[in-house]
C-alpha cells in the first residue's frame, strides 16, 4: 500500500500538477492508496489558517475525497501514536509529519511526499526511486 502525504492527496482528488514523474508513478502503480487520518485534520487546518482554500466546504470536500474512494483511510491508533514520539535517528518537529511517517512505518507503507523534511529521513521508506520535484 502506498501512503499519500496531505498535500499528494489534495493534488490526487483535485487532479492538480504535481510533479510529473509521481503522477505518472501513482497513475502506474498497482498497489492500493491510503491517506492518515491525521491528513484530514491538516487539511481542516490549514482551511482554518487560510493556507488552503477548497471548492466546498471541509467537512463535504473530506466526505467526497474519501467516499466512493479508491484511497482508504488509515485510522490514528495508539501505536501510531506512540511511534510518531519515537522515531528514529533525528526528525523535525511537525505532529502531522510525525504522525503520517509513523503511520507508514507502523504499516509498512511507501510514503508518496514531495516534503523535503520527510524525504531526507532516511527511517522512512519513499515510494519510487525518482527525485520529486515540483514543476506545475
Amino acid at each position: 500500500m502506498i501512503l499519500l502525504d496531505t498535500h499528494v492527496w489534495i493534488w490526487w482528488v483535485h487532479d492538480d500538477p504535481m510533479p510529473r514523474d509521481l503522477k505518472e508513478l501513482l497513475e502506474e502503480t498497482h498497489e492500493a492508496l491510503a491517506v492518515s487520518a491525521i491528513s484530514c485534520w491538516e487539511i481542516a487546518k490549514l482551511i482554518e489558517l487560510g493556507r488552503l482554500d477548497l471548492p466546498r466546504d471541509v467537512g463535504e470536500w473530506l466526505e467526497l475525497a474519501l467516499e466512493p474512494s479508491d484511497v482508504s483511510l488509515i485510522p490514528l491508533t495508539p501505536e501510531i501514536a506512540v511511534e510518531s514520539t519515537q522515531l528514529p535517528g533525528d526528525f523535525h518537529r511537525d505532529p502531522a509529519d510525525q504522525i503520517i511517517v509513523a503511520t507508514s512505518l507502523v504499516h509498512g507503507f511507501s510514503l508518496a511526499t514531495c516534503d523535503e523534511k520527510i524525504r531526507d529521513y532516511p527511517c522512512v521508506r519513499l515510494f519510487g526511486e525518482v527525485m520529486m520535484i515540483h514543476d506545475g
